[in-house]
């Protein structure tokens, strides 16, 4: 059986090997958690393109002991001259999913950066910036080996993106898995920003180039977008639950969703890990939280629900009436697709960040701008062009996000910050992990190796059945299916169950980690 990675002086986990060599080299020559972050998001923005790229949008989960975890929204709103008449002048009456027209929300991974680093010298930190990036740069310069997860993500896309600008030139040259792969435009990027600072994404010479790149592309997003876009720090969203304090981001994200399932499952009182209960008894809090979660979370300045009010006692003691121990709620209900990147680190201090970065669906966009060599996101393909939608197409409206980091203070002193990318199925992985791990004592890699299910559809994958893997044992699937659920078996170790992570902090100061072996990651601690 794997075990978690052990360690004392700093950890670090990502789904790209390269990136979690990133944050530790930080760490080894003194930087803070979140000094080895920003330099395992940056190296993993060039080593693992089709995931995440710094087109992308960013939310984090920073905590410092002796003080609340305080949360970072990166995330870029729509356009300032985004609007219906855009998609009925081109002849759509959908926003398309890739193409210039689905590149239409500004990237805010940078700002979360910048934002982050501002805390960072409230902790001390010193770091020059052209030392954090300075992996990045160099993969991107000099080259890395093409991952296989990379290789097969663009076989499978190459008939659908090949056309759109930008994307053969970087992607289809030398697809072969191990070959070298460089981006030496997005390489000089990250150099002018280690020059001249993050801001220069948003406004100033780079920020000039980028919109230029942007117009050339046909994209709508604008120099004034950029030069409008703001990081905000905000406050999480927590549960309170007998293991400790569970937090994670407000809306736009779906945070809220993975924290009521923890909630709701806790009022089950199962007792065993990975049983017919246990498996139930999440798949069914799930539905509870989404159905929340599809009719309100949004931008939070169009929302009129406090999502707040669904993590108290009382309201979670009253939903959690609504789940039938013996049948499952028929299903399926409307979701969406999502591509992402989730990363941990915590440092010798006790300094623990949760950060997750995505593009939202592989490759984003498809657009990869011919000056900077930014591959640009697509999460603005998810507003809808329907009145009364909850996620309603309007400039500078910010679209629903299924990124949400977690990060838990638990009542024996641990610090554990945990998360995965996959849309629909973050919430779902996030508490199979830790219910696993926290309310049954699995090992945290175990928790995380161990077979998982996906009630929904998420990354590359349409269809609304729960998914699990075929390591379950044959009886508990029959189980399931014998109370309505409608399954689906997948092979084992699926991309669709997304790739996962976790770092712990003991309260005697030890640090262990655990990396998803569905991705190409790893957990670096010294």
């Amino acid at each position: 059986m794997l075990h978690a990675a052990r360690a004392v002086r700093g950890i670090v986990t990502a789904p790209h090997n390269l990136a979690s060599q990133a944050g530790l080299s930080v760490l080894r020559d003194g930087g803070n958690a979140i000094e080895a972050m920003v330099a395992a998001a940056a190296a993993i923005a060039v080593v693992y393109p089709h995931m995440n790229t710094i087109g992308g949008d960013g939310f984090w989960i920073v905590h410092e002991p002796g003080g609340p975890p305080v949360g970072i929204d990166a995330c870029g709103a729509a356009g300032g001259a985004v609007d219906d008449a855009l998609y009925a002048g081109a002849g759509l009456a959908a926003i398309p999913s890739r193409g210039p027209l689905a590149a239409n929300t500004v990237a805010g991974a940078v700002s979360g950066w910048n934002a982050a680093l501002d805390i960072s010298a409230k902790w001390g930190g010193k770091m020059p910036l052209g030392r954090l990036l300075e992996d990045a740069i160099w993969y991107g310069r000099e080259g890395f080996p093409l991952s296989g997860n990379q290789f097969h993500s663009v076989e499978k896309k190459r008939d659908e993106l090949k056309a759109i600008s930008g994307f053969a030139d970087l992607f289809l040259t030398n697809n072969r898995e191990g070959a070298k792969f460089s981006n030496p435009r997005l390489s000089a990027t990250l150099a002018d920003l280690a020059k001249n600072g993050l801001d220069g994404f948003y406004r100033g010479a780079l920020a000039r180039k980028i919109a230029a790149d942007l117009a050339d592309a046909g994209s709508p997003v604008t120099l004034d977008d950029l030069a409008s876009h703001r990081a905000q720090l905000v406050t999480p969203l927590s549960v309170k639950l007998s293991s400790g304090r569970v937090y994670n981001m407000p809306p736009p994200t779906q945070g809220a969703a993975s924290l009521m399932i923890l909630g709701l499952f806790e009022r089950l009182g199962v007792t065993e890990a990975d049983g017919f209960d246990h498996i139930h008894g999440l798949v069914e809090a799930a539905k509870q939280a989404f159905l929340l979660r599809d009719a309100h979370i949004t931008d939070p300045s169009c929302m009129t629900e406090n999502p707040a009010d669904w993590l108290t006692d009382d309201f979670l003691d009253a939903t959690a009436n609504r789940i039938d121990p013996a049948r499952a709620l028929p299903w399926p209900h409307t979701s969406a697709p999502g591509d992402t990147i989730w990363m941990g680190a915590i440092d010798g201090q006790g300094r623990a960040v949760s950060y997750i970065q995505s593009i939202y669906w592989e490759f984003g966009s498809g657009v990869v701008l011919g000056d900077t060599g930014i591959v640009w996101q697509n999460r603005g393909s998810s507003f809808s062009l329907t009145d009364g939608a909850r996620n309603r197409l309007a400039p500078r409206r910010k679209p629903f996000h299924t990124l949400n980091p977690a990060l838990a203070l638990l009542g024996d002193g641990r610090t554990m910050a945990y998360g995965t990318m996959g849309g629909e199925g973050q919430p779902q992985t996030q508490a199979a992990i830790y219910t696993r791990h926290v309310d049954f004592g699995q090992d945290l890699q175990q928790a995380v190796t161990a077979p998982r299910w996906l009630l929904g559809r998420t990354w590359g994958d349409e269809t609304m059945t729960l998914k699990l893997e075929s390591r379950f044992d044959p009886a508990l699937v029959q189980a399931l299916q014998a109370v309505g659920h409608n399954t689906e078996i997948v092979e084992p170790f699926s991309d669709l169950m997304g790739h996962a992570g976790a770092v712990v902090r003991h309260a005697d100061g030890g640090l262990e980690g655990a990396t998803d072996p569905r991705s190409d990651g790893g957990v670096a601690g010294f």
